[in-house]
């Protein structure tokens, strides 16, 4: 009887062993799905980076394309490249308090000039505009203070150059995406100063880590508590703030509600966690928005409130009053201390910071945002449409592993739908990976990313300004039109061309230095090294009339100027590459038809020419 007991214990913990181990092991199973070892290792490349490097998939298939995932779900390879080039990039290690005292805008250094009396009201308005910037920038030069543009340049820099030299490809990719779920815009004066750090400190470390982590991470950084102005949310529903109304003049301003809302807690629910249709009710954003009451951003500005602050925390009451982590503060006395019910859960009065968290945490956990977020990072990574077999799976280890991001998206890899021959290359690139891809495809030495930064702008995607809180919708059909279309062509044959100030592209170095000996030797040549794994035939048909055509550039002129005024959205992108080509066709025409000229000496620019079109051609969009 003794040893059936305990043989029921080890079986018993056993199982529970098993039950909450949340390690996986990396199977992709690719052959399941008729790929070869090569071609799974260009799907790897096009969907867990920003596009392969010249010669990348031959590295990958020799180190082992196990190994290479999990070096990339580690995040741990060295960057030496990234840290070469961002090395003079002085903004990029600040914290938020220098940020915000060194980076002024015109409005604030004015101020600061009439405050330590270098500019009086009066002679303000008698300045000629001319003495007012002279007197602005020496004022700034004094003092040590740049303007928020200068800051924004080395935000948009840094982006870039880590996605195009950075070894943890999938690092970035994740970056970008949680970026987007948590969406902040530097389009917003008061979140401005603080987007670099947020995706710094609140999304960066969190990329792989526990989901749960990472939304706390988001909710108490600057950037989001400014962005959806959940810093000026309060309650006077609470005893300390009664008292203080009591003490306080009549005509204070402490007499006055703080006044709930309830921004945050609607996109919290509605973006972050449940989904639109998660769950929840109207009801449950109010409750939300009470338990959020309160948490604010702590005063960094200088010759703020902050001092007093600081001297009211050292006191006992004080201590009670304000409760600082970082640069997020937790102000008791704009907290609601009664009773709230969230999602049918009830949290008792007097709950104070931890019922916020508690409220989080419920968010977390809840299957409504397992699915969600899991369904999400599908279709990023697998499909616009991916299947709700896929979703019930990677939600089942969501949950499971207590949100673990990294065993999520194992659950994915895993899965028969991530390597379907279907799926392949059905994904489009937005105007950010594409310009990335471009680079990094042609071997490109980025030296400035000012006008990278204005081509994204031009296709439809300026980065970090997106101003709705559902960050860029991640489907074709929000990328897929023809004012688009047409610039994605366009910023090809700039590419091609070298007419992208801070781009050096070497073209005749993709192909060993040898020259092709005519238009249609090079057309195949550079669609075999820019498209590897493409049914060249196919594309090199397609692309053959645009080649031949000698006006494609002042066609595109043409085009782009009548389609300035209007946008022709297209619904399905099923054959993607087939309704790009429907597309641009009308806009640009076939070209004549007659023998494809010969390459001259000058062969260099037919060169550019052909790799510009390649690039802005409708395969290269494909992901």
């Amino acid at each position: 009887m003794r040893y059936f007991l305990l043989l029921l214990v080890f079986i018993s913990l056993a199982f529970s062993v098993a039950e909450f181990s949340s390690e996986q092991r990396l199977q992709m199973p690719y052959r399941k799905e008729g790929l070869s070892e090569r071609e799974a290792a260009e799907h790897l490349l096009s969907r867990l980076s920003f596009g392969g490097r010249p010669g990348e998939v031959e590295k990958l298939l020799a180190m082992g394309l196990e190994k290479w995932v999990q070096l990339q779900l580690e995040r741990s390879l060295p960057d030496t490249e990234v840290e070469k080039r961002l090395s003079g990039f002085d903004a990029l290690s600040l914290d938020n308090e220098t940020i915000v005292n060194r980076y002024l805008n015109a409005g604030q250094v004015l101020r600061m000039m009439q405050k330590n009396g270098t500019l009086s009201r009066d002679s303000m308005a008698k300045l000629e505009k001319a003495d007012y910037r002279k007197d602005l920038l020496k004022l700034m030069q004094e003092k040590g203070l740049k303007l928020p543009q200068e800051l924004n340049r080395q935000l948009f820099a840094q982006k870039l150059i880590r996605a195009v030299y950075s070894e943890n490809q999938l690092q970035e990719l994740m970056t970008d995406f949680w970026f987007n779920h948590f969406n902040v815009s530097v389009t917003k004066g008061q979140s401005q100063p603080f987007v670099l750090t947020y995706e710094r400190d609140a999304i960066r470390p969190h990329t792989m880590g526990k989901f749960e982590s990472l939304l706390k991470a988001t909710a108490q950084h600057p950037a989001m508590l400014f962005y959806l102005d959940n810093a000026s949310s309060g309650s006077d529903n609470n005893d300390m703030n009664q008292r203080i109304k009591k003490m306080a003049p009549a005509n204070s301003k402490l007499r006055k509600a703080a006044g709930l809302n309830e921004n945050y807690a609607r996109e919290v629910m509605e973006l972050h966690t449940l989904g639109v249709d998660g769950g929840y009710m109207q009801a449950d954003v109010t409750e939300l928005a009470r338990a959020l009451t309160g948490w604010t951003v702590r005063p960094m500005v200088k010759d703020g409130y902050g001092a007093r602050l600081s001297k009211l925390q050292q006191s006992r009451e004080g201590k009670n009053m304000a409760t600082t982590e970082g640069d997020f503060l937790f102000l008791a006395v704009r907290h609601d201390q009664g009773e709230k019910t969230v999602l049918g859960k009830k949290y008792p009065s007097n709950g104070g910071l931890n019922e916020g968290l508690q409220v989080m945490h419920q968010l977390a956990t809840h299957p409504s945002t397992a699915r969600f977020i899991c369904k999400k990072i599908a279709t990023r990574f697998v499909s616009d449409t991916p299947s709700a077999t896929l979703i019930t799976a990677m939600a089942d280890v969501f949950t499971q592993s207590g949100g673990d991001i990294k065993q999520t998206m194992i659950a994915m890899l895993n899965s028969r739908d991530f390597w379907k021959k279907e799926v392949l290359r059905i994904k489009i690139k937005s105007p950010f990976e594409l310009v990335v891809s471009a680079i990094r495809a042609t071997n490109a030495d980025l030296k400035n990313t000012n006008q990278l930064n204005d081509w994204c702008a031009r296709m439809g995607q300026k980065i970090y300004s997106y101003a709705a809180p559902t960050g860029f919708p991640d489907k074709a059909s929000f990328w897929v039109n023809t004012g688009s279309l047409l610039n994605r062509m366009n910023f090809g044959l700039a590419i091609g061309a070298q007419r992208i100030s801070g781009v050096a592209v070497n073209l005749l170095a993709l192909n060993n230095n040898h020259e092709p000996e005519s238009i249609e030797d090079a057309l195949k040549t550079y669609s075999a090294i820019l498209l590897p794994g493409r049914n060249q035939t196919e594309n090199i048909n397609r692309l053959t009339n645009l080649v031949r055509d000698e006006a494609l550039q002042s066609r595109l002129d043409k085009a782009l100027a009548s389609t300035q005024s209007a946008s022709t959205t297209q619904e399905d992108m099923t054959g993607g590459a087939e309704m790009m080509d429907e597309e641009m066709a009308p806009k640009m025409g076939k070209g004549k038809e007659k023998k494809m000229p010969a390459m001259e000496a000058g062969v260099s620019g037919q060169v550019a020419h052909v790799v510009g079109i390649i690039i802005g051609s409708p395969e290269f969009q494909r992901k």
